[in-house]
């Protein structure tokens, strides 16, 4: 954990190189013109804030998403931000407050913006949008970084990022033969939602190897990100590794779930119970989360997808969601 972190703070303090200005970015409502590089940068993203810390812009403001942490970002970002003191935003967009902060650039992917919200925001700066084919908050974590790398100046560490990270999934994909083409999802225990391949965890997964059913796709339109599983059938979500993504408050409607318990994944020993910190970086996938992420999830898949039952994950023992049966012979 600690090597990974050392690296990750190398490519942090790699020096910007030079990149020509203007640069035009794409995107569902139309092309945003950045004449120059930006020094204001207000990010509407629930996650951007993230993604900019590790290419060393400190946003003038960001959009909180939910959590108690300074500034709204989580831990493994903190140190990025050092002293800087964004402003916080919360809630809807708020057009008339972010015109006061006179900024020069606002990134708008992964916040749900609207062609309204774009057509009213670009006449205060050149302002950014998720782009078509990935819906609002279907984008990869590549793109995302790569995006807003091109327009702040910073692609080259971009792509070194980039090329860090996916380096670092091939090894565990090379390490883990037996998951690749397996199946799992990742699931809000709170309402029974599966996220899609098209998510940011799914194509996490899918970058360990492991493959999102088409059941959960199913469900869901060509951008549609997350689904409901009825309690009825919770056939789509008994694959091989079940990851249970928590607030911290869900473990007793787990346990009461209907078919629950019928599940291949509850009697094998298939399920990780995610905790708070752990769901939240998995759900943010960005170069400053992940390594955090997959310092802690890989161990847990390990356990949970070895084929003996009998091995405990940590996780879901310390959360109580393990069967009666196993939590005693364990």
């Amino acid at each position: 954990m600690l090597r990974a972190f050392l690296i990750a703070l190398a490519v942090l303090a790699a020096p910007a190189a030079a990149q020509d200005f203007p640069v035009r970015i794409h995107h569902a409502f139309g092309t945003a013109t950045i004449p120059k590089r930006p020094a204001r940068v207000v990010s509407l993203s629930f996650i951007g804030h993230d993604f900019l810390l590790a290419l060393g812009v400190k946003p003038h403001a960001l959009r909180k998403w939910y959590g108690d942490h300074p500034h709204g970002v989580w831990p493994w970002a903190q140190t990025a931000l050092g002293n800087a003191a964004p402003v916080v935003m919360q809630g809807e967009i708020d057009i008339e407050a972010i015109a006061v902060m006179k900024p020069d650039l606002i990134v708008g992917q992964w916040s749900g913006m609207t062609e309204n919200d774009y057509r009213l925001l670009s006449q205060i700066a050149p302002t950014i949008a998720h782009r078509a084919e990935w819906g609002p908050y279907g984008a990869p974590w590549q793109e995302m970084l790569r995006t807003l790398g091109a327009a702040t100046g910073h692609l080259e560490r971009a792509e070194a990022e980039i090329a860090r990270l996916e380096s670092r999934f091939a090894r565990i994909r090379a390490a883990h033969p037996d998951w690749q083409g397996a199946s799992a999802a990742m699931v809000w225990a709170g309402s029974t939602g599966a996220y899609t391949s098209r998510d940011i965890r799914g194509r996490l997964l899918r970058g360990l190897g492991l493959t999102v059913p088409a059941a959960i796709d199913a469900r869901g339109g060509l951008n549609v990100t997350y689904v409901r599983i009825p309690p009825e059938d919770l056939s789509p979500i008994d694959v091989d590794a079940l990851i249970w993504l928590d607030a911290g408050g869900a473990v007793g409607r787990l346990n009461n779930l209907p078919l629950r318990n019928t599940m291949r994944a509850y009697a094998e020993g298939r399920e990780i119970y995610s905790d708070l910190m752990l769901s939240a970086a998995l759900s943010h996938s960005s170069p400053l989360s992940l390594d955090y992420a997959l310092d802690r999830f890989v161990p847990l898949l390990e356990a949970a997808m070895d084929g003996d039952p009998a091995t405990v994950v940590t996780t879901s023992q310390e959360a109580g969601i393990l069967p009666v049966e196993a939590s005693d012979a364990r």
